[in-house]
């Protein structure tokens, strides 16, 4: 309230600042994103009901941090793309990149996430990765000290740590100097990284 004008959001009643995201960063305030809680809400009541029934015909509570991450049956679903409901998986392009990847673990399923964005939908890089996880593309790394970071992701750079890795290894940064470079390719900052 002392650093920036706010605002009462009529729908949610949450409190808002005026100021965009680059300018509250000039004024050294940090932004969260804080993504699913709607979601986390509607598993921890699905979860109640369940628990409620399973409880009446004198079964075990189900804990949901027991679930098998590796369910084979779950793999099925998401690989066709049977995805209402799920959180961040169900617009139809990621059903459709479901389909193509054919995740098989959770890692899959991480990578999928951090791909389904513009640049790299928008590059081919989506595109490799899939092909490279099915051997229907080699998989390649420009230069050989690039095998040991992107190896669990075929060649492809798919997590910003990987872009802090790269820039360590390659152009001797320190984890924040490489931070910087993260943080300018990732707000898109054109001087920035003209000057790194």
């Amino acid at each position: 309230m002392e650093k920036v004008p706010l605002y009462r959001n009529a729908k949610d009643d949450s409190i808002l600042t005026q100021f965009a995201m680059k300018e509250l960063e000039t004024l050294g305030l940090v932004k969260f994103d804080f993504l699913g809680l709607r979601t986390l809400t509607l598993l921890e009541n699905a979860l109640s009901l369940v628990n409620r029934r399973r409880s009446d015909q004198g079964q075990e509570p189900l804990d949901l941090d027991l679930v098998d991450n590796d369910d084979p049956k779950t793999y099925e679903l998401l690989s066709a793309g049977d995805t209402d409901g799920v959180f961040q998986l169900e617009s139809s392009g990621m059903k459709d990149l479901l389909t193509k990847m054919r995740p098989e673990s959770f890692e899959d399923l991480i990578a999928l996430v951090a791909l389904y964005r513009p640049g790299p939908l928008g590059t081919g890089m989506v595109t490799d990765f899939i092909n490279r996880k099915h051997g229907r593309q080699e998989i390649a790394y420009d230069l050989p000290q690039l095998e040991q970071i992107l190896s669990e992701t075929y060649g492809v750079i798919v997590y910003q740590e990987q872009v802090m890795q790269i820039a360590s290894e390659l152009a001797g940064y320190s984890l924040g100097e490489a931070d910087n470079l993260r943080r300018a390719m990732g707000k898109k900052l054109p001087d920035e990284m003209e000057k790194q």
